[in-house]
């Protein structure tokens, strides 16, 4: 049986140099996102909650989220989970997508949002206390709203998320955009699974419907480690081709 960690390390095996070197870029930067927030005494967590009055689980910060009207790339952060202190969610939305992207067939018919409105979830990032990343996810239809878009789309779209303005911090805005580009491989074996999971889930419960079942929140879920991430990005870059 072929599981997450083999998915996540056949998109290892599959990256180009040139797909190495900009996932190496992606995790100097976040590096150098960590270096001017922890000179001010900041986390890219702290970035999202201040001026926001008190953090009530569930409720979205910052206020209206955030959105880059130029790539369509949206994100936020809230907390309602155990063992973290709280996830960010990332999105593109429709006018930010190739122009492959097709919703399944199963949206049609369905109170899912549709055109301009329609937007795909992409990844969410688990924070620690301190305000660092511990791991990555994904989520069912229901958790975030979203339109469901086929795996194999997503997994494209991921590569167009950027949030390239200051509101609410550019250090922070900066930080999730090389997020997604540094742990690409992981994000897309994430969503593999995904895709895998609602369908194992569809063949237990046939007559059920999946996308809005309750007891299905998180799809797939590993850890990540930004370090660990860049020293093996290290070794493949300058390990001797064959």
């Amino acid at each position: 049986m072929t599981t997450l960690k083999d998915r996540s390390e056949a998109e290892f095996a599959a990256l180009t140099p040139a797909r190495i070197d900009t996932m190496l870029a992606a995790g100097a930067e976040i590096n150098e996102c960590y270096r001017v927030l922890r000179k001010g005494g900041m986390n890219v967590v702290g970035e999202m909650l201040k001026g926001q009055g008190q953090f009530i689980e569930l409720d979205h910060f910052p206020k209206g989220d955030v959105f880059d009207p130029e790539t369509h790339s949206q994100f936020y952060y809230h907390a309602h989970r155990e063992g973290e202190h709280g996830h960010f969610h990332l999105f593109l939305r429709a006018k930010g997508m190739p122009v492959i992207a097709r919703p399944v067939p199963e949206a049609a018919g369905r109170d899912w949002p549709k055109g301009d409105d329609a937007l795909s979830h992409l990844v969410a990032i688990s924070m620690d206390k301190a305000g660092y990343p511990i791991r990555m996810f994904t989520t069912n239809r229901w958790v975030t709203g979203e339109t469901w878009y086929p795996g194999d789309q997503v997994k494209v779209m991921v590569d167009y998320f950027n949030i390239d303005h200051a509101y609410p911090s550019w250090p922070a805005n900066r930080w999730i955009t090389a997020m997604a580009r540094l742990f690409r491989p992981q994000i897309r074996a994430l969503i593999t699974e995904r895709d895998l999971a609602l369908a194992r889930a569809r063949a237990k419960n046939p007559d059920g419907d999946v996308f809005e079942d309750k007891t299905i929140e998180v799809l797939s879920e590993l850890s990540i480690d930004v370090d660990q991430q860049i020293a093996r990005l290290r070794k493949m870059h300058t390990a001797p081709a064959t």
